[in-house]
């Protein structure tokens, strides 16, 4: 499929519509920048939940980011500020007319905004076309899209999003994943010194590493003349932090960052351990050695894919410290491929390989 049938001066216009969450975001740069590659003269605009805005303009190639809140206004839709707010985005979303118009959500919201979006007369919205496993899916997706795109339902988050705007804009998938965000000025008061950030905290409690595990890895950094710094990003997870610090001399607890700050403190960092959350995939796209800790097998659908220097950690009912060590001294000892620890009887990559090629 192509959007273009014939020779046109102008530059391809494209819409990318990914609103959330923080490592959805993360896992749609590679898709952007795969389309640049393949368009060089392309604009590129993406509607995006307000508080992720400062990650997609980081992204080198996206042209205009347009904000939305449709989290906060669906809350009270009818206030008066909701609707006045949502006016001025339906005029800067208008604003331009689009050759293609790619929904990378699924859902009945991103729906929406493809809906609502304006095309060239030649111009297509495309959407998936089925759910893939693990990841939500509303029919609205499918009725809005001119052109529905069919994916292989076990895929990596990454993947998908890179397949569907290949097969809607017809080129073919690059082998290199690029994340697009280059070097980050880093605008920061810390002291010059050597950091680990330990990235503890993340949506739902059964992803989380116990609190002892990262004492004890704080532990062996210190031996190692590496200090941690521990990021917070709510009330519980601060709390946790602050514990951490008290136990570990010369741990630092970051105040409470904007995410463009936050990305710009993790990019001057020796590397990151976190659990599987938003802040550990932004270490991904900084190329950063990091290892990704998860409790479960799901690291094939969102673990680290196609860079260097990383890993996804698979245990149950949790990897031990002395396996997420040896997985970050590989990931900081050699730029190849380290290889994923596995449950005992399951395949934890089912076959994708982690912090290499896919």
């Amino acid at each position: 499929m192509s959007v273009r049938t014939g020779p046109d001066p102008r530059p391809l216009k494209v819409l990318v519509v990914k609103l959330s969450s923080l490592g959805d975001v993360v896992h749609t740069l590679p898709a952007v920048m795969d389309m640049q590659a393949a368009f060089p003269n392309a604009q590129i605009d993406w509607v995006v939940e307000r508080g992720f805005a400062p990650l997609a303009a980081r992204c080198q190639v996206v042209h205009r980011v347009i904000p939305c809140q449709l989290r906060r206004w669906r809350k009270d839709p009818w206030s008066p500020t909701t609707r006045a707010e949502w006016r001025a985005f339906k005029t800067d979303l208008q604003q331009d007319a689009y050759d293609a118009v790619l929904d990378l959500q699924g859902l009945t919201k991103s729906a929406l905004v493809s809906w609502l979006a304006r095309t060239t007369p030649g111009g297509k919205r495309y959407a998936l076309a089925n759910r893939t496993e693990g990841s939500g899916y509303e029919r609205p997706t499918r009725w809005v899209a001119d052109v529905a795109v069919r994916v292989t339902p076990h895929i990596h988050a990454v993947e998908r999003a890179r397949v569907v705007c290949a097969q809607a804009l017809g080129y073919a998938v690059p082998a290199h994943v690029n994340y697009g965000l280059g070097s980050v000025d880093a605008h920061t008061t810390l002291q010059p010194k050597p950091w680990v950030v330990l990235v503890h905290g993340t949506s739902r409690a059964d992803k989380e590493w116990p609190l002892a595990h990262w004492f004890e890895l704080g532990q062996r950094f210190k031996l190692m003349g590496l200090d941690v710094a521990l990021p917070h990003g709510n009330e519980a997870e601060r709390i946790r932090s602050e514990a951490l610090a008290e136990m570990l001399p010369g741990a630092v607890v970051w105040p409470r960052l904007s995410l463009d700050d936050l990305t710009a403190e993790m990019a001057q960092c020796v590397g990151v351990i976190g659990v599987d959350s938003g802040l550990s995939h932004i270490a991904v796209a900084l190329d950063l050695p990091h290892v990704q800790i998860y409790n479960f097998d799901t690291a094939w659908r969102t673990g680290p894919v196609g860079l260097t220097r990383q890993c996804a950690l698979v245990d149950c009912p949790t990897p031990t410290v002395d396996a997420v060590w040896q997985a970050w001294q590989r990931c900081v000892a050699s730029p190849h491929v380290v290889p994923s620890t596995r449950c005992a009887g399951q395949d934890a990559n089912h076959g994708l390989p982690l912090g290499g090629e896919p």
